[in-house]
């Protein structure tokens, strides 16, 4: 199984940071390996989304969501070609006002799935995700 864990600080709060990562239809604007996003339902802190991402192959699955605001958003995955896909967001406020962001992502795949599709999501995508949504909060709601 393959997992990770990467901390990243965001100039931003942590409560602006939770709108950016809860805005699911957005991630295909700021995230380039994210072709859509749609949001099937939401109900109380819970979203249903479906994703579809382009790694080394086109991959369709939908996640559900927990949203805990301000400071926590977790997931596990309810269809799609992996057998596992948990992970979350933990945002501590830091003494400037900025947010440590800790993301944790477990994946394994499917066995007709490439292994190479989770390493990718772990090793080479995870740092570009963080990247990408620091460059996205901090453009919205620079402190």
């Amino acid at each position: 199984m393959a997992g990770t864990q990467q901390e990243v600080r965001i100039a931003v709060r942590p409560e602006d940071l939770f709108k950016v990562i809860t805005a699911y239809e957005h991630y295909p604007s700021f995230l380039d390996e994210m072709e859509e996003a749609k949001v099937i339902s939401r109900t109380g802190n819970t979203a249903e989304v479906q994703f579809t991402v382009q790694l080394i192959k086109r991959v369709t699955y939908t996640l559900l969501l927990t949203e805990n605001a301000p400071n926590a958003v977790s997931w596990r995955l309810k269809e799609g070609p992996f057998k596992v896909s948990t992970g979350s967001w933990a945002l501590e406020e830091l003494d400037d006002g900025g947010t440590r962001a800790l993301y944790e992502i477990e994946v394994k795949v499917a066995a007709f799935v490439p292994k190479s599709v989770s390493s990718r999501i772990v090793g080479k995508t995870v740092p570009a995700l963080l990247a990408s949504f620091k460059a996205r909060a901090e453009s919205l709601y620079s402190l």
